[in-house]
């Protein structure tokens, strides 16, 4: 009604599209809502708005967290090469360009060299990120900044081990996981270390992307992450003049992505005075000397070095990927352990002493090692099993069905991260005596249950926390008003079981 009464021309392509808005009381209002129910009434004044909003060029597909992730940018970006694609992918998703690659909807994998043309894109497409092989449960350990979970899944090869490291601390300054970057620090990785390639690929440099180069100080300043700045300047000043692939220090890192804190602290550490006892220096002064010392000691070494034997980071026997010839190696593979399967094996009923013959011992042998004998939990009865009574056995089944699925748990979540609700009792006879007085009444509440969340596809608390949610949107509205809105939103959705 709105739009022909005032004529507003509103168009859709692939380019973009222009929309109207409708916001009450600072909520943008929905198709599906019903005004009376929102409590709008006669004489209330609604802000209508036309709104521009360019449609992503094209959608990133990331196995790692499962998210379509959008990449902003003209037509003109198909007239490009994959590795600016690849940079602003890096700078969406946190990830160091060196562990993940490209694939078309039909599978093919995208190489730097080329132009996107060159693969028949079209505008919007869908293009997949895949990682190496056995990565997904490190790079989720990454994310989270879960210590523990990047320890158990760093890989056994060394040269891998170092490079996944380099990798994680990255990420951690990224996402600002600063746990995890202490604990980076000291393991002895360094903020101004280039990230680097995967082992496999080293020998291959005249192909490698150019942000190969870039460290996990440059990600912290792309990111804004004042906290993870302030650890890596304190653990090694030369961080303040580590340049990028494009000759940039944090500092114009920082000024370019408008991070106002991250610059302030910066151009106050780059022009503060080092003292000793007898003198001061500048920092800039200091830097370059630290930087002269560390190159001529760099030298020294690298001269010992040759004079013994020439060093080579790949030797004979090292698993090299060649694009296009190689078995591919970035398919994004679940790591499985196949080894903790060969190092259990049932005892040898010859071989048992007495004590032994109890099912309730395994024996568990590893390389140069003594056995070890396991003593497991003893199994059930089946007699026990017997007395438990079918009643109960179907409240058990009928819980499980009542259990919400993993997108509903995910709203809830998200509903609970806008709307603080108090904790579910504890106490189970908080309710009147005579709410539970009986069996059937039991039975009566849970059926209820299960015929809202059959119609609904949300329990009776889901539902509330959703409503609540969505009235907590109207911001200037008071408090009862927001609860009286959920109400009727809740009054709508309520279904009548049926018998």
């Amino acid at each position: 009604m709105i739009k022909d009464y005032f004529n507003l021309p509103l168009s859709e392509d692939k380019q973009g599209r222009q929309y109207l808005e409708l916001i009450y009381a600072g909520a943008i209002l929905k198709d599906s809502w019903v005004l009376a129910d929102i409590g709008i009434s006669v004489s209330s004044t609604i802000k209508c708005v036309i709104k521009e909003e360019d449609k992503p060029a094209f959608y990133i597909y990331n196995v790692v967290t499962q998210e379509k992730v959008p990449i902003k940018g003209s037509i003109h970006l198909l007239a490009t090469a994959v590795s600016l694609l690849k940079t602003l992918v890096s700078l969406k998703c946190g990830f160091p360009n060196s562990i993940y690659c490209l694939r078309t909807p039909e599978g093919r994998e995208m190489y730097d060299c080329n132009t996107l043309n060159d693969y028949q894109l079209d505008i919007g497409t869908t293009l997949r990120l895949d990682v190496w092989d056995g990565w997904k449960e490190f790079l989720t350990g990454c994310l989270l900044g879960n210590k523990h979970n990047i320890q158990r899944f760093l890989s056994d090869e060394e040269p891998v081990r170092i490079y996944q490291k380099r990798v994680a601390l990255y990420m951690a300054a990224f996402f600002g996981h600063l746990e995890l970057t202490t604990w980076l620090l000291k393991q002895g990785v360094r903020p101004n270390e280039a990230v680097g390639v995967h082992p496999y690929r080293e020998w291959c440099q005249e192909t490698h992307h150019p942000d190969i180069t870039k460290c996990p100080i440059h990600a912290a300043a792309e990111a804004g992450q004042l906290i993870i700045l302030k650890a890596f300047v304190n653990y090694s000043v030369l961080c303040l003049q580590c340049q990028n692939p494009a000759g940039q220090i944090p500092l114009n890192i920082c000024i370019k992505h408008k991070h106002k804190d991250c610059a302030l602290y910066l151009v106050t550490k780059m022009w503060s005075v080092v003292s000793y006892p007898n003198f001061s220096l500048p920092m800039k002064i200091y830097i370059k000397l630290k930087q002269w010392l560390l190159r001529a000691q760099s030298h020294i070494l690298t001269t010992q070095w040759f004079n013994q034997a020439t060093v080579f980071r790949t030797r004979v026997g090292d698993t090299v990927v060649v694009d296009g010839f190689t078995k591919p190696k970035m398919t994004s593979k679940a790591r499985i352990k196949a080894e903790d399967s060969k190092n259990c094996k049932l005892p040898n009923p010859a071989d048992r002493s007495p004590r032994e013959e109890d099912p309730c011992f395994l024996t568990v042998t590893k390389e140069n090692r003594k056995e070890i004998k396991l003593k497991l939990p003893p199994l059930y009865e089946a007699n026990k099993l017997q007395n438990i009574p079918r009643l109960h056995q179907k409240k058990n089944m009928r819980k499980k069905a009542v259990q919400p699925r993993k997108d509903e748990s995910v709203d809830q979540n998200m509903c609970l991260a806008k709307v603080p609700l108090p904790p579910i009792s504890s106490f189970r006879n908080s309710r009147p005596p005579l709410y539970y007085s009986t069996p059937n009444a039991k039975l009566f509440l849970n059926s209820s249950a299960e015929s809202f969340l059959e119609h609904n596809g949300r329990t009776p608390r889901d539902n509330a926390i959703y409503c609540l949610a969505i009235a907590n949107a109207f911001k200037e509205k008071r408090w009862l008003q927001q609860l009286g809105i959920a109400r009727n939103l809740a009054k709508r959705s309520v279904c009548k079981p049926i018998y």
